[in-house]
């Protein structure tokens, strides 16, 4: 800007000079001035005496120092630019293979936005997909690591580390896209546990006959939702208080089973004294063959590949951890064993 305005003011000066001093029109003043500020060597429009001349070669310093001093920023921007360019996509690129037992959601509209914020709150690792380029500032703007891209494609996927992740959720608003994105995941990771978003009940059943471990319908979870918080109030602002939110006191957690390392296996949970040992409570356990036993007793007996859904206080099921360990407390290791 500021070189731009320069070279206007030179030009200015030159034009009047050649008018009003040397007596010439308004059309050849502008024409020596530009010929002389661009160096271009066509000679004098007419005859100059000794001061004309000095105030020429004054005027073609003036110029040089002007256009070299534009054509310096041009070159510095441009090459800047290019730079920078590049050194933000080897920043990306290095920030995506570091990416391990990562989450990836795709789509950050209003579901997606919300899903990050909770993942936020539970301190797991992940990357956000998205084709718009408002939706990327503003997941930039709040911390969020970003890709651009399409996230139905191949290419896309394998830049985030779908083959490294072990949760996908397929948060578009279409549920043609969520398909897409949920055979290509399972096509590049088989073992990946995918949740899809679907608008309608058709797409519910398409999306799981697909091979999503998960379908969602804001519509009609919504729907339940309300209707529970209509007929059972406490219940729903209990559940909601363990399940959400960044200042809860209570957790529910995820805690598998490993029989290698695990003292317990084959013993019953009296036996084991988990609650005792920990404070926290074992509300249900769901079997390796998927059979769920809620609300279970003291003869219960811990079985290999058990995963217990417990609830209490942090520092409880930090405690209960330790007393499973090495049991690991990763979301994305505990998905991939559902």
């Amino acid at each position: 800007m500021a070189g731009t305005l320069a070279l206007i003011g030179v030009s200015l000066i030159g034009t009047s000079w050649y008018h009003f001093v040397e007596g010439w029109s308004w059309e050849d003043a502008a024409y020596m001035t530009v010929i002389t500020l661009a160096t271009v060597g066509y000679g004098e429009t007419q005859p100059l005496g000794n001061r004309g001349r000095l105030f020429t070669i004054a005027l073609i310093l003036m110029g040089v120092v002007v256009i070299g001093y534009i054509v310096n920023r041009f070159t510095e921007a441009v090459i800047q630019g290019y730079f920078q360019e590049g050194i933000r996509v080897q920043q990306q690129q290095r920030l995506m293979e570091s990416l391990f037992d990562h989450y990836i959601i795709c789509g950050f509209s209003r579901t997606g936005r919300q899903i990050a914020k909770e993942f936020q709150a539970e301190g797991v690792s992940f990357v956000i997909v998205d084709t718009e380029t408002d939706s990327v500032r503003v997941a930039q703007n709040e911390g969020y690591i970003i890709y651009q891209g399409d996230a139905t494609l191949d290419e896309t996927l394998l830049r985030v580390g779908i083959e490294r992740a072990v949760c996908i959720v397929a948060a578009l608003p279409s549920d043609a896209e969520n398909l897409y994105i949920l055979l290509s995941s399972k096509t590049l990771n088989p073992e990946i546990r995918a949740i899809a978003r679907a608008g309608t009940e058709e797409a519910v059943k398409k999306l799981k006959r697909a091979g999503a471990d998960a379908v969602v319908s804001p519509y009609i979870t919504g729907g339940k939702r309300m209707a529970a918080a209509a007929l059972r109030p406490r219940v729903m602002d209990f559940v909601d208080g363990v399940l959400n939110g960044t200042d809860r006191q209570l957790y529910m957690e995820e805690l598998l089973i490993d029989p290698l390392v695990c003292p317990f296996v084959g013993q019953t949970l009296e036996k084991a004294r988990l609650r005792s040992h920990s404070g926290a409570l074992v509300l249900a356990i769901r079997r390796s063959d998927g059979t769920l036993i809620g609300g279970p007793t003291g003869d219960t007996i811990l079985m290999s590949g058990d995963l217990l859904i417990c609830m209490g206080t942090g520092e409880q099921l930090s405690s209960l951890n330790q007393i499973l360990e090495p049991i690991t407390t990763k979301k994305m290791r505990r998905s991939k064993n559902r």
